[in-house]
């Protein structure tokens, strides 16, 4: 069988009819009479005088496509089953495409009745589809969210890339716990007779594979900051664990992070414009490759008609607050707010939102208080209370990307360290050949239930994972 490649569409020829991806058919490209093969999933069967009429999908877009089947073929499937289909291109009535079926296999069959989970014109709540993670790329409003992810997976890269910034694979398995909030997952082996002979006098045993004690990483920022001081732009785009005993809708034991160090970079202000033009430039280019998806799951879960409604932000510049500034307008509406303001704690999901609504779309909050932040941030230069840091606020998640300006003070740095043993070498970075560099930490699977307007972050994700729940 003989692989051809003609202007991006992956098909080979077998007795003559061509194989498509339903996404790559179009009246351009297969005119009437056209020998064609499809392949994918049947999503209904209608049955008809002399006709039958399937819709399947083969996963490449939204859009099902239908075949047309004479009873008198005695070609027979039904609802779920996996199908590969020949027969000749014709035209509807409303001038859409379909295949005229001269031979169909029905290559695995679906018996609904042996614990399929999802039946034929029937809706399934987030929460029952999360319940079958195996089977639900078969429900469309879950394949159309991961058709999203992949695109603005490569919407990301292409910016970053475009931008000249390299791509680093910063470690899973650490011996430093970045936030240093106790979040950490601890790593050992499981067999315990490895451990045994591995073990070293004044070692713990659960540490004796790496001599210390190991986690999973919860953020790949500090191994950023030492690529960027030789490097200058980098990042890393990967998996991220926290060990949380969270039910929020907004919060995972292992998702994905966009983190991102810019060395010779010494401004706030450089940096929320850096952070603002990429989520424009990024949710541009997939409103445009995804608009059909982006339709599909947003019509289930939104009031706007059109797409675009939703996307106003893209043309309007996103203000920037001081965090006193954002207290003061959190003082000022307490009345309206149901947690209580205060400025020693931070600002919480609820009033995330409400400095959102207020603002009438995604703002930057600068400026905060150094003791209520993580130990790498700059201290500021007017206020030596506060730090050059952000959060980015935004409709329906509140928080999706944090970042600062990095501390490059050597004797400010040495004393804010929180473990200097594991930590000697961050401090060497401000060492030797020391540069200022900032950088932030975006939130994937936040980023796409903002796109998406989904409620919960578990249904943007393959295989979600949090506390209690670790299927598969």
């Amino acid at each position: 069988m003989a692989l051809l490649c003609s202007r991006s569409i992956l098909r080979y020829t077998s007795r003559s009819f061509h194989h498509y991806r339903i996404k790559d058919l179009s009246p351009e490209k297969c005119k009437p009479g056209t020998k064609v093969n499809v392949k994918g999933w049947v999503k209904s069967v209608r049955n008809m005088k002399g006709n039958l009429f399937v819709d399947i999908n083969d996963g490449s877009g939204p859009q099902n496509f239908q075949l047309v089947i004479n009873k008198e073929k005695g070609i027979d499937t039904a609802y779920g089953c996996s199908v590969d289909a020949c027969g000749v291109i014709a035209t509807t009535p409303k001038n859409q495409l379909e295949l005229h079926v001269e031979s169909l296999t029905e290559v695995g069959k679906c018996p609904l009745t042996e614990g399929y989970p999802f039946y034929p014109k029937k809706s399934y709540p987030p929460e029952y589809i999360r319940n079958h993670l195996h089977l639900r790329s078969r429900v469309s409003s879950a394949a159309s969210t991961f058709r999203v992810r992949h695109e603005a997976t490569r919407a990301f890269n292409e910016y970053l890339h475009q931008g000249g910034f390299v791509q680093i694979h910063t470690p899973v398995l650490t011996s430093n716990d970045c936030e240093g909030a106790g979040e950490a997952f601890l790593v050992k082996p499981l067999n315990e007779e490895l451990l045994k002979g591995m073990a070293k006098e004044n070692v713990p045993f659960d540490h004796a594979y790496f001599d210390r004690a190991t986690f999973l990483t919860v953020s790949g920022q500090l191994h950023l900051e030492a690529m960027s001081h030789g490097l200058d732009k980098v990042y890393t785009f990967g998996p991220t664990f926290r060990a949380e005993n969270c039910k929020s809708n907004i919060h995972l034991s292992e998702f994905y992070m966009l983190e991102l160090e810019e060395a010779f970079m010494d401004k706030l202000e450089e940096l929320t414009e850096r952070v603002e033009d990429m989520l424009k430039c990024v949710t541009r280019s997939v409103l445009d490759r995804s608009a059909a998806d982006l339709s599909l799951v947003r019509k289930l879960t939104s009031k706007e008609v059109e797409v675009e409604e939703g996307f106003q932000w893209i043309h309007k510049p996103f203000p920037r607050l001081t965090y006193e500034e954002a207290m003061d307008i959190l003082q000022a509406n307490e009345g309206r707010l149901k947690s209580p303001v205060c400025r020693a704690e931070g600002i919480n999901k609820e009033q995330e939102l409400f400095l959102v609504e207020h603002c009438q779309g995604p703002v930057f909050v600068c400026l905060w208080p150094k003791a209520i932040k993580s130990f790498y941030m700059r201290e500021n230069a007017d206020n030596p209370l506060l730090v050059d840091a952000f959060d980015l606020l935004v409709p329906h998640v509140g928080e999706l990307v944090g970042g600062s300006v990095r501390e490059d003070s050597y004797d400010r740095l040495q004393r804010k360290l929180p473990n200097f043993d594991v930590l000697q070498w961050y401090l060497d970075l401000r060492k030797f050949g020391s540069v200022t560099t900032a950088g932030f930490g975006l939130g994937f699977e936040r980023y796409l239930s903002w796109m998406l307007n989904v409620h919960n972050i578990k249904d943007v994700i393959p295989y979600p994972r949090w506390a209690h729940n670790c299927v598969m």
